[in-house]
């Protein structure tokens, strides 16, 4: 029996060291560009160029983002398995052009509260169904 016992509590700390941490965060060093931005109203607004919408994560717990004509720097947290939210941000406020989304993304990126990888998607959950915001991955 006490070797039955230590075969198994073996066994169980070889499977533990092979598996990935739990609160590894999959956020880290990605990189992300828009597709759109969906209202709970069903609204769908999608940017004229994708591009000049990204995101990027660094390792080191600060988000950098392009939101048009302007920039926003400032620090994520991230909380297994799903939550997600932005520190203060030091923002550009330069004057962008008609139909920019720059106004709508500094008003809602401190509302941000979870996220979800899905087909390669990353989603940005609102607080209280404020909206969704859909990225793209930027290959690199």
């Amino acid at each position: 029996m006490k070797k039955l016992l230590l075969l198994l509590g073996l066994s169980l700390l070889g499977a533990c060291a092979s598996s990935p941490p739990v609160n590894e965060n999959p956020l880290s060093g990605t990189h992300w560009q828009l597709v759109d931005i969906q209202s709970m109203d069903d609204s769908v607004v999608t940017p004229e160029a994708q591009s000049t919408y990204a995101l990027h994560f660094g390792d080191d717990g600060n988000i950098s983002i392009q939101a048009d004509c302007n920039r926003m720097n400032g620090t994520y947290q991230y909380n297994a398995p799903s939550g997600l939210s932005f520190g203060p941000m030091a923002v550009t406020l330069a004057l962008c052009p008609p139909g920019s989304l720059f106004d709508r993304f500094n008003k809602d990126m401190p509302y941000v509260r979870s996220f979800m990888i899905k087909d390669g998607r990353l989603f940005l959950s609102l607080m209280a169904d404020g909206g969704i915001y859909q990225f793209a991955p930027i290959i690199r």
